[in-house]
């Protein structure tokens, strides 16, 4: 059972790495380089309305997986890279958090009213945001499977 745990918890984890690393590398700048904002905006603001719902899913198997895997353990005795991820994961929860329901509200707003500058700065909000959580992402996976 751990082991199918263990897997769903991987695919949640791939799944959202994954889509950042196809907005951040392929489709942002494809989309800057060739569209004006007003078919830039409509059609980035669409994209993430359903990669974040993907998100959205994966946060809630990345977490109910780690719970169960988490439920046995010792954590006192637990390798350190455990606790690191446990903490970064939960970083990266918040930060998709706030990007949601935030900036990207806000860019939601302005895209619906055409205000082109406004939805421009929600972009590079959360363009770095996804950074971070991307830089986070890796730095996790790197801590559980370096840092015994």
């Amino acid at each position: 059972m751990y082991e199918v745990t263990k897997f769903f918890h991987l695919a949640a984890g791939v799944v959202w790495l994954g889509g950042m690393s196809t907005l951040i590398w392929a489709v942002r700048p494809a989309a800057m380089a060739l569209l004006e904002p007003p078919v830039r905006i409509p059609l980035l603001t669409k994209i993430m309305a359903r990669f974040f719902a993907v998100v959205g899913l994966c946060i809630a198997l990345l977490l109910a997986t780690g719970s169960l895997m988490l439920a046995g353990v010792d954590m006192a005795i637990a390798p350190k890279g455990w606790h690191a991820m446990l903490g970064m994961g939960l970083l990266m929860c918040l930060i998709f958090a706030h990007l949601f329901f935030v900036p990207f509200r806000r860019l939601q707003r302005a895209n619906a009213l055409s205000d082109w500058p406004a939805a421009a700065q929600q972009l590079k909000q959360i363009h770095s945001l996804v950074l971070t959580n991307f830089a986070l992402g890796w730095l996790a996976v790197a801590a559980v499977v370096i840092w015994r």
